[in-house]
């Protein structure tokens, strides 16, 4: 019997083993919907699921239960595995990141933990930001929004941080969409109506980032397109992590104001 091939230079023969079991499972998976085959791919992306459910929680309160968001994220990765379809050219793990992400924010809003306060201080930025919008033709700045509020600079920070961890994962679907290529972002489940409703609100996430301030734009980008943790960006930012969490709510709340505006919520 001729023996099998040598796995290419520099390439052990495990990595190439696992590659090919891993391969042969999608094969079962998409041809037979065997429920083996499911279990092993599920076994096989839940460090994927960790990874997400640890960037989501690094942006919330420590009464959240880390075990809770990887139990979220589970629930989006059999929804990632049962929607994927490879013949779109995309890598398993870009498709199922934003999935993950959602059921865990899905999880998360039915725990409906969110004090009345906080709410209700997120509710009031976002509306200063739609006035100021209105009238000043731009987005405005900090201190702008903080003389529009009645507060001070530091108060606005403080109302930020609060806010913070309330926008994690607000728009979170839609903001991902921005970054990704037409034919990513859409999966087998969806008819033509659901398809041009994605593609036009694909088209508005593009337009009202382009018109954030830099540096929430940067944010953005690096968060949800890179995949970086707030902690990363900081580093690359050279500001502390609070500053990114107050960044990221910030722009997100402008999102927000704008596609309210636009109709879109």
């Amino acid at each position: 019997m001729t023996p099998p091939p040598p796995p290419p230079a520099g390439q052990r023969p495990g990595l190439v083993d696992a590659a090919t079991e891993l391969a042969e499972q999608w094969k079962r998976w998409n041809r037979r919907r065997a429920s083996s085959a499911r279990d092993h791919l599920i076994v096989h992306y839940s460090p994927l699921v960790k990874f997400v459910a640890g960037r989501v929680g690094s942006g919330l309160p420590r009464s959240v239960d880390p075990a809770d968001l990887v139990g979220y994220g589970v629930f989006g990765l059999i929804d990632a595995i049962e929607k994927f379809d490879p013949s779109h050219g995309v890598k398993f793990e870009t498709y199922a990141a934003p999935r993950i992400r959602g059921a865990i924010y899905d999880g998360l809003r039915e725990l409906d933990w969110v004090p009345r306060m906080v709410r209700t201080r997120g509710r009031r930025i976002e509306q200063a930001l739609t006035e100021l919008e209105r009238e000043l033709g731009r987005s405005p700045s900090e201190d702008e929004l903080a003389r529009h509020l009645e507060i001070s600079i530091d108060e606005l920070a403080t109302w930020l941080s609060e806010v913070a961890a309330t926008t994690v994962g607000t728009l979170d679907r839609a903001i991902s969409m921005g970054f990704e290529p037409e034919a990513d972002a859409l999966d087998g489940s969806h008819t033509p109506v659901v398809a041009v409703e994605a593609e036009e609100l694909r088209s508005v996430i593009r337009q009202v980032m382009r018109e954030l301030p830099e540096r929430e734009r940067l944010v953005l980008s690096l968060y949800y397109d890179e995949n970086l943790t707030l902690a990363d960006i900081a580093e690359i930012l050279d500001v502390t992590e609070s500053r990114v969490s107050q960044l990221h709510a910030q722009s997100v709340l402008r999102l927000r104001s704008r596609m309210r505006a636009a109709g879109h919520l």
